[in-house]
């Protein structure tokens, strides 16, 4: 990888975290950031992952959910142990995790938010997600990143 490391990296490797850098082509005309990595990578959709920010009872939280999945919000606020979770506004998201949308990771925020990865990441050796730009992502063991990101885990993707 050319030039600095992302935050996301910068932790990892701060943490001794074992992880591989997987970088593809970003096509800047697309919206569908998880599609393209999947089609990119060449990797199944249910172990490749994404991350969203969202506000349970006004705090933001991170649920990191396949691509082939959506973000349940009532799962995701019952395991975050509040009542009600709405999507966060992109710009919030942004503001919050210092990355632009599309490359959110949920390592190395700039305010590190609780996080919540899906549990069905636990069904692969390794996962990917965001390593903080879009083009770039990491891939990573579930524990790992739970670790790191001082989250957990629990059912929160619906289909």
């Amino acid at each position: 990888m050319a030039g600095a490391p992302t935050p996301a990296i910068a932790a990892l490797i701060k943490a001794k975290i074992a992880h591989t850098v997987r970088p593809y082509e970003h096509d800047p005309r697309t919206t569908a950031y998880g599609d393209e990595v999947v089609a990119a990578l060449g990797q199944d959709p249910a172990r490749v992952f994404k991350t969203l920010v969202a506000s349970v009872d006004g705090a933001l939280v991170v649920g990191v959910v396949p691509v082939s999945a959506h973000l349940d919000l009532k799962a995701l606020a019952s395991a975050a142990g509040g009542k009600r979770a709405v999507m966060a506004a992109v710009a919030e998201a942004e503001r919050s995790s210092g990355y632009v949308a599309g490359g959110i990771s949920p390592i190395g925020q700039r305010r590190p938010l609780r996080t919540i990865v899906d549990s069905s990441a636990g069904d692969f050796p390794t996962i990917f997600v965001s390593a903080g730009r879009r083009g770039l992502q990491v891939e990573i063991a579930a524990a790992d990143l739970v670790a790191v990101c001082r989250g957990v885990m629990a059912p929160i993707a619906g289909a």
